[in-house]
């Protein structure tokens, strides 16, 4: 299909998709696939007092309700999953395996989320007064503000809305500048599932506002909104976390990555190289898990390094449209300025460079392509301890394991980690308090690729943040102790004695 065969089987109209103030254009080749009207600074009051009079009406709905809205979001999602993923690799440049897969994403989250509707359990606490009983319970929080970047266009405000809207709150919306158009077609699915729903689904329950830096000082400055979910750059992060703070609201902040694997002389090479391989150049290297640094004993190193050139050296780079391709675009032609000017600083630190020349034959024209690129490197310079954004992959050597441990930690992210061995001490270690620093750890398994039933989210300037599943769902609701006293009498706590 072209560019507005996929608009079209999205469901976004020729009057939604020209005409705007911003232009959208496609990592494929370059071109300019729509302009759509941008949200303006002075409606944004009104997009928030929507939301405020939406949380009156949802919050009081029971949870299990709620979670049926979920429920038939995860249907609709089903049935569109075609159609979305191809706008996620129209938009985004993901190949067709992966934009299919961030969908399945959505899918999965939804299923988590009906469940987990039936599921915001609170503790019975033993009192230390007779006849006096304390518990948790947990309420709605209030409208989120849900804040995406342009490498998982969906993914992300799903995991976000879903469990949001179990947990009783609204939900304001604003994508990447990059990717709105898979926003404007998510929300058609969401508009069907509403329409399932029926009449106990209110009016501004999920809003989606379009635009740039003014909007999300809007989001990010309301009062009326006590959380905001923001995706992003670690310099993005540092703007939103302290305006949130001031306000003393709440922020979930998912920042940058600079992630680490570990690969031991026990190590079963043959899974190492396909784990770094999809780790490091999937997405084209644009996902916030993307294997960015490994670190190898030096007793293995270069038979590696020679493995993993030759598997470089085989990728197919295109199209990401068609069939076969393994690399897609760079989101645009910045991108590939970063990556260069990346690969020059890694040079001058006496880095060795294979690979990561700009790709024009066999792609489509217009298209920030590259070949991805594996740099060995002296040490863990400056430029390896900066997140670049794109297929870079920095080889350093180690000789013990607290080495290798020291290196993975001492970059300002904290994100994702792993190792690859067969020791199981040294996979124990690696998880323990004296291994990994990063929120995600894991073994003989690549950085990247989370499932939605763990938690997501790191330390450091990846910013504390956690979404999706395991007990994430606390951040979206604010927790009341009961104290319940059901005795004839009013001792009080810690033996004080107040007579009267």
């Amino acid at each position: 299909m072209n560019h507005a065969d996929v608009l079209q089987a999205a469901g976004l109209s020729e009057a939604e998709t020209t005409g705007g103030t911003l232009a959208v254009t496609s990592p494929i080749d370059g071109a300019e696939v729509a302009r759509v009207a941008e949200t303006q600074p002075g409606d944004m009051p009104e997009v928030i007092a929507r939301a405020q009079e939406a949380f009156r009406a949802w919050c009081m709905l029971p949870a299990p309700r709620r979670g049926e809205l979920v429920r038939l979001l995860g249907e609709e999602l089903r049935s569109a999953k075609a159609q979305l993923g191809a706008m996620v690799t129209l938009e985004a440049g993901k190949i067709v395996s992966e934009g299919l897969g961030e969908v399945q994403e959505m899918i999965d989250i939804c299923d988590f989320a009906v469940g987990l509707s039936r599921q915001l359990y609170g503790l019975t606490i033993a009192s230390e007064r007779p006849g006096h009983r304390m518990m948790e319970t947990w309420h709605p929080l209030g409208p989120t503000a849900v804040i995406t970047a342009f490498n998982f266009p969906v993914a992300v405000w799903s995991w976000n809305t879903a469990i949001a809207l179990v947990c009783g709150n609204p939900v304001i919306w604003k994508p990447s500048e990059k990717t709105p158009l898979t926003a404007m077609a998510c929300m058609k699915v969401f508009e069907r599932a509403l329409k399932r729903f029926g009449a106990d689904a209110p009016e501004g329950l999920v809003q989606l506002v379009i635009g740039g830096a003014q909007i999300g000082e809007a989001l990010v400055t309301a009062r009326e909104i006590p959380l905001v979910s923001a995706t992003g750059s670690t310099r993005m992060g540092r703007i939103v976390g302290p305006k949130v703070a001031e306000r003393f609201g709440r922020s979930i902040l998912e920042l940058g990555g600079n992630n680490a694997m570990v690969v031991a002389p026990s190590a079963d090479l043959d899974m190492a190289v396909r784990a770094i391989v999809f780790s490091a150049v999937g997405t084209a290297g644009q996902r916030c898990t993307s294997l960015r640094r490994l670190i190898v004993h030096e007793s293995i190193r270069e038979e590696l390094v020679g493995r993993l050139k030759k598997a470089y050296e085989s990728l197919p780079i295109g199209d990401p449209r068609r069939e076969g391709t393994l690399v897609g675009p760079l989101i645009d032609m910045g991108a590939r300025e970063r990556m260069r000017e990346a690969l020059a600083r890694a040079r001058a630190d006496g880095g060795r460079v294979h690979g990561g020349q700009p790709v024009s034959e066999g792609v489509p024209a217009g298209g920030a392509y590259v070949a991805p690129a594996i740099v060995e490197m002296p040490e863990q310079t400056e430029v390896v301890r900066e997140e670049t954004f794109a297929p870079i992959l920095y080889v350093m050597g180690y000789d013990r394991l607290e080495d290798a441990i020291a290196m993975q930690n001492a970059v300002p992210q904290g994100l994702s980690s792993c190792i690859f061995t067969l020791d199981l001490r040294e996979a124990e270690t690696f998880i323990s308090a004296a291994g990994s620093d990063c929120g995600i750890v894991n073994v003989n398994i690549g950085p990247s690729g989370a499932e939605i039933g763990g938690a997501f989210g790191g330390e450091k300037e990846t910013g504390g943040g956690r979404e999706s599943g395991s007990d994430a769902w606390k951040g979206y609701m604010r927790r009341a102790t009961n104290t319940i006293n059901y005795s004839d009498r009013l001792p009080l706590a810690q033996g004080v004695r107040f007579d009267i």
